[in-house]
């Protein structure tokens, strides 16, 4: 298994820039890819560890986006540094939501999510220092380092791919850790594990904070791609639902089951369903993601397990 997992590491870092390099279009969609995968770990952990189904992701993406660009421009940070700086913020941020860690189910994600539209709002009303619905123009974009233009050429691959791969690595680790023991005991009977001593709100809280981070930085990084903010695409609801898809498309339960699923969610969804119908194609993926759901509940990861346990009972 770690063999495969290096070889699958070389392969992204030597043979995908390879064959993306001057095709600028794949490219930037390949990135575009990474940075829901991004999002989709960072919601899997909180969904899979923490137990908390969140549709709010959004106001983790654009605070971070936001704190990034203004970090960057108003105090004059360097961008490799206000993008970490940015989920930070983010997690702070997402202490106002500490409230609602006492809800769960439904009551949890509605939570979450009017606390999105709230951050929204507030970014729309203090113009003095979002731009309000102006946005935000003219952001700086990544560095160029000597030997690597992060500008125009693969530069954005290498540092999306290198955050996301370093959120599955985190993802593992916490799963691994007695604290990720603890979280999926939790999952079982929150009462009981109360009754030997786990503190399940301050768990729950450690999980809500590090995918806040996660979120923030992702969505930094894509502020410094775009170079433009304002609250409604900063915001969107696009970002809490499509990680929500391909985190469960990939399977949110694995480690690299989210990385694995945005990507072949989005590229598919660019390449395929858009090219069979421009208005509207996210039909055709709702009803993929319901067929997903109905044949394989445990995600696109599930389905190769399967089909290779098969190979070995047949071959036994």
């Amino acid at each position: 298994m770690k063999k495969f997992l290096w070889v699958a590491v070389a392969i992204l870092y030597l043979l995908v820039p390879a064959l993306l390099k001057g095709n600028s279009y794949i490219l930037s969609l390949t990135v575009s890819s990474l940075i829901v995968a991004g999002i989709a770990v960072a919601w899997a952990l909180l969904g899979n560890l923490g137990g908390m189904v969140s549709f709010g992701h959004a106001a983790f993406f654009g605070i971070g986006a936001y704190a990034s660009a203004l970090l960057t421009m108003q105090a004059g940070w360097p961008v490799l540094l206000a993008i970490p700086a940015a989920g930070v913020c983010a997690s702070v941020a997402s202490l106002a939501m500490l409230p609602a860690l006492r809800l769960s189910g439904p009551y949890f994600a509605l939570a979450i999510l009017a606390y999105a539209h709230i951050f929204r709002i507030l970014a729309t009303q203090f113009t003095s220092v979002t731009g309000g619905s102006g946005g935000i123009s003219s952001i700086p974009g990544l560095p160029n380092v000597p030997g690597l233009d992060f500008l125009g050429g693969l530069g954005p691959y290498f540092l999306a791919l290198t955050l996301v791969l370093a959120f599955c690595v985190i993802y593992a680790i916490v799963r691994r850790s007695d604290y990720g023991v603890a979280l999926r005991a939790m999952h079982d009977s929150e009462d009981a594990t109360r009754v030997v001593g786990v503190n399940s709100v301050m768990l729950k809280a450690w999980m809500l904070l590090l995918s806040a981070c996660m979120t923030g930085m992702i969505g930094a990084f894509n502020a410094h791609i775009i170079n433009f903010l304002e609250p409604d695409y900063a915001f969107n609801s696009s970002w809490s639902v499509l990680p929500i898809v391909a985190a469960i498309f990939g399977g949110y339960r694995t480690v690299t089951g989210p990385m694995i699923g945005a990507v072949v969610i989005y590229m598919v969804d660019q390449l395929v369903f858009k090219e069979m119908l421009s208005s509207g194609h996210q039909i055709i993926l709702g009803v993929v993601l319901a067929a997903m759901i109905l044949f394989a509940p445990d995600g696109l990861l599930s389905l190769f397990k399967k089909r290779r346990t098969g190979e070995k009972r047949a071959e036994a």
